[in-house]
């Protein structure tokens, strides 16, 4: 049996929240609108059910970490970029040969306090941490057993 790996899923607030992911029915939701292929391909050959998932608000005054989900569904092809009234649209993606992936999440629990971006910056062991690099502007980006540990230590501390 694979291990479970861990992911860091960045979404503004405003667009997508944790608050919407949880009031999903179920608290199951698409993942969609990549249109980056680096994190298409992670999506396709790394992203397995079961994975942990640190859901992240950015585009905000104080970015963090401010809940769990875990993938209930593996990559597929998103319906968005399909859609000409979508933003994600895609006319260069075909159904035979689509361009795009989407993967399903549901929502586990809220952090029992936010982990901020600051926070994060000064604790020892967090310093690899993709979402810390100047200029990494990706949304799914992969976080190790041993730094997802330690959010969820000071989510709790």
């Amino acid at each position: 049996m694979p291990r479970r790996r861990y992911w860091l899923f960045k979404s503004e607030p405003s667009t997508w929240s944790i608050d919407d992911l949880a009031a999903e029915p179920g608290g199951v939701a698409m993942w969609d609108g990549i249109r980056n292929w680096q994190v298409r391909n992670m999506i396709r050959d790394e992203i397995r059910v079961g994975d942990g998932v640190l859901f992240y608000h950015s585009g905000i005054r104080q970015p963090a970490a401010v809940g769990v989900a875990r993938v209930v569904r593996e990559a597929y092809p998103d319906p968005t970029q399909f859609d000409p009234r979508h933003p994600g649209f895609d006319p260069r993606s075909s159904r035979e040969a689509p361009r795009w992936l989407a993967v399903d999440i549901a929502f586990e629990h809220r952090l029992a306090r936010p982990v901020t971006l600051e926070q994060m910056r000064g604790v020892p062991g967090l310093e690899d941490l993709a979402v810390l690099r100047r200029g990494n502007r990706l949304s799914i980006t992969p976080v190790r057993a041993r730094e997802w540990r330690l959010v969820l230590r000071l989510a709790d501390a």
